[in-house]
């Protein structure tokens, strides 16, 4: 698949220069915000996940930001359908949160053996849920049942990148964890993009758009 250089290229467009990296930075980093913004009453999290991913895969697929009020459009269309996968990510992450600080604490027995295990299924299931959103963004933020069945079958048929969107994942939760709480907002807007380009670099699963 081309990259928005090559598309931009054979359009005749000029040469992507500083002053687009700048922009393109500033535009990551204010959906990162709003995203995370709509995501604080907590229960409007999927819904606000969905519509950044979709706005993340038109930018990247048309070169061009959905308009406001499409955005606000798929927002308001995604919260019902985004709430089971809310509900379903968060029970995943107490879980998972509890399981590990058990095993670093010792409390629970294993040792290092079963924390190293236990990390890389959290990896694992952190790389399938990139590969999820990604494709709930292709499908305009919604459609998440199906999105998360496509993205099973992307990361079976295709390991390699299912372990490049668990690095990439793994790294930004990492980042998330160790950087300033002020900077968390911004560098979500970085990971969607970043787990969209590594999700760019395999063969599309047809899906139909919302």
């Amino acid at each position: 698949m081309d990259s928005r250089a090559d598309q931009r290229a054979d359009r005749g467009e000029p040469r992507r220069d500083w002053r687009d990296t700048v922009r393109d930075g500033a535009d990551l980093a204010l959906l990162g915000i709003l995203t995370v913004l709509a995501a604080v009453p907590v229960l409007t999290a999927g819904a606000a996940v969905g519509t950044a991913s979709a706005a993340v895969h038109d930018w990247l697929t048309t070169g061009s930001w959905p308009t406001a009020r499409h955005t606000l459009s798929r927002f308001g269309r995604g919260l019902l359908p985004g709430l089971p996968a809310t509900l379903l990510g968060l029970a995943a992450v107490g879980l998972l949160a509890v399981d590990l600080t058990a095993l670093a604490d010792g409390r629970v027995p294993g040792g290092a053996a079963a924390l190293s295990l236990t990390t890389a299924v959290a990896a694992a299931l952190l790389g399938y849920a990139a590969s999820v959103v990604v494709e709930v963004g292709r499908t305009g933020g919604t459609g998440w049942r199906a999105a998360a069945v496509r993205g099973a079958r992307a990361c079976l048929d295709h390991p390699a990148h299912w372990a490049a969107l668990a690095g990439t994942a793994t790294v930004a939760a990492l980042l998330g964890v160790l950087v300033t709480p002020v900077a968390v907002p911004i560098l979500a807007g970085y990971a969607l993009a970043a787990v969209h380009a590594v999700a760019r670099h395999r063969p599309v699963t047809h899906a139909e758009l919302s």
